[in-house]
């Protein structure tokens, strides 16, 4: 029997394990000199331009972006339901309210038409996902929020290098937040990391990640405890080394996908656009579960179904909202392995497996 190809895999080599055991030896755990390093070498990395401040996790970045933002309660902010639950979970956990729009079929990203036509005058924000790696419509988007007069604010979770005419993700709005959870395009094991537009944002951010202070027992804000430690950090320098080689495979793996694959709708890239596939997300437009079950157990082939529910109709929401190109993607959607460890035999099984379940009518 053929090994099992997982959807996701985390790649950790010996350089993070010495980078990890380094630190620990210094006796310098907690937020320290490795953080501020990381920091600066993210932003360098992938042409942010701006300050970047490390957190615990990509939820946090999110929430903690917001905060610094002036987002407050009574707000609303405009997010796609096709995503995580963090992004709305954020919103919400500033006192704001998250407002569901649609999003466009082929990038799974918010939909510029469905946002405008969500906008009150309680709107203070656009937050588009990057999802599965591909950058949303940002110029289309930045339109809409300059004739209204909103901020935009990007979760980039899952796209690290992703960039859309020149200008990179995590670069358009006042702040943008990467995840460095383990399944992500690179890690930290554990963390997140805000980009910030502006001095203030990043001050903010730096105050709220550490119980409001910047100058220890003189309390600015009320904060939380959402630091990074140098721990994770260490593991994130060294994973910046690699990640560029990685995403070059993760394209690599899905062009042959792209070009093999049959009998089902596999993923476009947008004009000017760098899609740097977290996810290989392909359409099957009838018994999306009944396929990925026989992937499972006649070729030893997994993917994830990213959302099978979207935000509106999770229980803390419930929002009654027509929102018809997020329905079709949460019942159609399945993301095949494309990761970097995923070999050539491997593609080749995927392609066999997808092929023949998508001409069965599986």
């Amino acid at each position: 029997m053929s090994d099992f190809i997982p959807p996701a895999k985390p790649l950790i080599g010996e350089e993070e394990i010495e980078a990890v055991t380094r630190v620990m030896r210094s006796g310098m755990v907690a937020q320290g000199p490795e953080v501020k390093a990381f920091e600066e070498e993210f932003s360098a990395h992938f042409r942010l331009d701006r300050e970047c401040v490390a957190v615990n996790s990509g939820t946090s970045g999110l929430h903690l972006g917001l905060l610094s933002s002036g987002v407050k309660p009574g707000d609303e902010v405009i997010v796609p339901s096709f995503t995580f639950a963090a992004t709305a979970n954020s919103v919400a956990l500033t006192g704001a309210t998250p407002v569901f729009a649609d999003i466009e079929p082929d990038t799974f990203c918010l939909d510029p038409a469905s946002v405008e036509a969500s906008i009150t005058d309680r709107t203070v924000a656009i937050m588009p996902v990057h999802l599965y790696g591909h950058p949303a419509s940002m110029d289309w988007l930045l339109e809409v929020a300059n004739r209204h007069n909103l901020k935009v604010f990007e979760d980039a979770a899952q796209a690290h290098g992703a960039s859309l005419h020149g200008t990179p993700v995590g670069a358009f709005g006042d702040f943008g937040m990467f995840s460095l959870y383990p399944t992500k395009n690179m890690t930290s094991g554990e963390g997140g990391m805000i980009s910030c537009a502006t001095d203030e944002i990043a001050r903010r951010a730096r105050l709220y990640r550490n119980q409001g202070m910047e100058k220890q027992y003189h309390n600015e804000v009320v904060g939380f405890n959402c630091r990074m430690t140098d721990i994770h950090a260490a593991i994130g320098r060294v994973q910046l080394t690699k990640v560029d080689a990685w995403t070059k495979t993760r394209q690599d793996n899905a062009a042959y996908l792209s070009s093999h694959l049959e009998g089902v709708t596999t993923p476009p890239v947008r004009e000017g656009a760098v899609h740097v596939y977290h996810q290989y997300t392909i359409r099957v437009p009838e018994g999306r579960d009944a396929f990925a079950k026989a992937l499972k157990d006649e070729y030893q082939i997994g993917s994830g179904m990213f959302y099978p529910v979207p935000n509106h109709q999770l229980t803390p929401f419930q929002v009654c909202v027509d929102l018809p190109e997020t329905a079709k993607a949460a019942a159609e959607c399945l993301s095949l392995p494309v990761h970097p460890s995923v070999d050539q035999a491997g593609l080749e099984r995927i392609v066999t497996a997808v092929n023949t379940l998508a001409k069965a009518g599986a």
